[in-house]
């Protein structure tokens, strides 16, 4: 089939967890299908052509709250007049114009993958056109995946239930790496650092993460690996609170270096006050590293024990569980990732543009 995707900045070496989501999905599908994916221009660090992916790299904004909107309605157009058989759109401000496709005959599918109106960095008027995308996405696609259940449940009983699925994120199996040369380049010893690993933004919970530390008496550092673009604010804000000498802002990293720092972390910390569904605690748990997560919906599915949980965005909670963790560190945990298998989730998405394209 010819399948064109939208919702996402791009790929690859571009930072979000959808942009992780969907490089990994696509690639799959690839294999037996023609892949368009539309990117944004002011992103891409890349040629057109990646693992027998086309991209067509459309005009778009920085600009907070209009980037999305912009490109969306672009992409809109373009899949419109374009010989395709299925349109998969991610989030829900980008399916703003799924009426339009429909329209045109298009067969779409959405995949939800947070209710982006909740997120802590949107201006009222960005929420107020998140939250009306919502309706229209999932009134106006032919199928909706949502990566995880808690928020699939949240519509089961509205009139399009019938075209729900769920479909979680996934993990590939860890290029567990024995060089140190990342490492050493922030002056990090190997097993002597916790990781957090994420887009610098006020719901990912970096503010609580780095007070919480302050407080603690170790010998470890922190490192923060993630890139901020528009919240240069909180980003400051970040630095101004950390002690330079024991936290660490990388950036965002990707290939050999991101796997050099999950493979030598200590502990892993997942933060965040609102999640669609996190790859990279998924990443982590692949690592066998320990973890530590807030207690959110999303971070539950994986069924971690009872005492890997604190409270969002409670520094006290979050200092008592580090200091515990750290006191007592396992050298590796073992899980159980079985359902979070790409190759597996690429076979069930591709089973879903067979239904919507057969009615």
């Amino acid at each position: 089939m010819n399948i064109c995707v939208f919702g996402t900045r791009g790929f690859p070496f571009i930072q979000g967890g959808v942009e992780k989501h969907c490089e990994n999905l696509y690639q799959r599908l690839a294999r037996n299908n023609k892949i368009t994916v539309y990117r944004r221009k002011p992103y891409v660090c890349s040629d057109k052509h990646y693992k027998d992916i086309r991209f067509i790299d459309l005009p778009s904004t920085k600009i907070k709250g209009f980037e999305p909107l912009l490109h969306s309605f672009l992409a809109t157009l373009y899949a419109i007049f374009s010989h395709t058989d299925v349109v998969h759109i991610h989030n829900i401000g980008p399916a703003l114009f799924a009426p339009l496709l429909r329209l045109a005959g298009k067969r779409t599918i959405l995949t939800y993958h947070s209710p982006n109106y909740e997120h802590k960095k949107w201006n009222a008027l960005a929420r107020f056109l998140l939250k009306r995308s919502e309706p229209i996405a999932l009134r106006s696609t032919h199928a909706v995946i949502f990566v995880n259940t808690f928020q699939m449940d949240k519509f089961k009983h509205r009139k399009y239930a019938d075209k729900l699925y769920y479909i979680p994120n996934g993990v590939e199996t860890p290029n567990v790496s024995i060089q140190e040369h990342f490492l050493q380049q922030w002056k990090l010893t190997k097993s002597k650092f916790i990781l957090a690993v994420g887009r610098i933004t006020p719901e990912k919970g970096f503010d609580t993460l780095v007070n919480a530390f302050s407080t603690i008496d170790t010998d470890y550092k922190l490192v923060i690996a993630g890139n901020v673009e528009s919240e240069t604010g909180y980003m400051q804000k970040l630095i101004d609170s950390a002690d330079p000498e024991r936290v660490i802002f990388t950036g965002f990293v990707c290939g050999e270096a991101l796997q050099q720092l999950y493979s030598h972390a200590g502990l892993f910390v997942l933060p965040s006050l609102n999640e669609g569904f996190p790859i990279a605690l998924l990443e982590a748990m692949s690592y066998h590293l320990p973890v530590i997560a807030s207690d959110i919906p999303a971070n539950r599915p994986v069924g971690l024990p009872e005492d890997c949980y604190f409270l969002p965005d409670d520094e006290v909670a979050l200092s008592l569980l580090l200091q515990k963790k750290l006191d007592d560190i396992p050298s590796a945990v073992t899980y159980d990732l079985t359902r979070y298998n790409w190759d597996t989730i690429a076979e069930e998405t591709a089973r879903i543009y067979q239904a919507i394209t057969k009615k």
